[in-house]
């Protein structure tokens, strides 16, 4: 009784899940990705060994389709099984067992595979893939994909009503110093409206935990300097950087404090 959407960015560099049930931390069970191997949504009647079953067969270099059907075969349970799988390559597959409750059904298209169950309509999934088609393919992956999942919610989603959500977006040393590939795991596991909050989040996660771009970064010089260590006295700390950590602003702010990006300067500038 869900609805989700699996895919790889167009760069090929990244790939992620984007789902939302009346169901608790449906982000427990549904969603599963690796960087260089693929990503997969496992739902319905949920057989939650599908994710490490399928990732297994895509790192073998089975093809999304053929990964699903090596699923299926070896499954009895698959009529009640709701499955998208998109690989290394952004090749799709997508599975509704035919004892899904109904609406049921799924979209397949180069990068993507979207599916949902239990759902107000088939408008749910074609306004999802409408969404995806029609955002930036340049913008992050994780983007995309919320901006998929709002306009399956907007078109009905879950008919039974709203409870959970989760994102999850995997690339190469993405994850925190770059010593995992998990560039964003976020999940609303029991929230009233958990959509909008999984977009708060999202937000919170890029300014916390993504670098800064070069077009955010301030250079700091002597002026500066003095500026960010006065600001920092007078919070009761004994160097800015250790104020930046206090405050977990690492990955804006230069391990050297050679520059610091204009919204953390912002916060200390009192303008945020």
């Amino acid at each position: 009784m869900t609805f989700s959407i699996v895919a790889r960015s167009t760069d090929g560099e990244s790939w992620g899940v984007a789902v939302a049930s009346k169901f608790l931390a449906v982000g427990s069970a549904v969603p599963a990705a690796v960087a260089g191997v693929g990503a997969l949504a496992t739902q319905a009647d949920a057989n939650v060994a599908y994710k490490g079953l399928a990732l297994s067969h895509l790192d073998e270099g089975a093809t999304a389709p053929v990964a699903l059907q090596r699923l299926i075969e070896e499954d009895p349970g698959y009529p009640h099984r709701q499955v998208g799988i998109v690989d290394l390559d952004g090749n799709a597959a997508s599975h509704t067992g035919t004892e899904c409750i109904p609406w049921a059904g799924g979209r397949t298209g180069e990068g993507y595979a979207i599916q949902g169950n239990c759902l107000a309509g088939e408008e749910v999934v074609d306004e999802m893939e409408r969404a995806w088609l029609e955002s930036d393919a340049t913008a992050p992956l994780q983007d995309r994909l919320m901006a998929a999942l709002s306009a399956g919610d907007d078109a009905g989603g879950d008919r039974r009503g709203r409870q959970s959500a989760a994102i999850l977006v995997v690339r190469d040393e993405a994850g925190y110093g770059g010593l995992d590939d998990v560039a964003v795991d976020l999940r609303v596991d029991d929230h009233e409206a958990p959509i909008g909050e999984l977009q708060r989040l999202l937000d919170l996660h890029e300014l916390y935990l993504t670098a800064s771009t070069e077009d955010e970064k301030v250079v700091v010089d002597a002026a500066l300097r003095t500026e960010l260590d006065q600001f920092a006295a007078a919070a009761g700390h004994r160097d800015f950087l250790t104020w930046v950590g206090t405050e977990n602003y690492e990955m804006r702010v230069a391990p050297d404090l050679a520059w610091i990006d204009r919204r953390i300067l912002a916060v200390v500038r009192g303008d945020a």
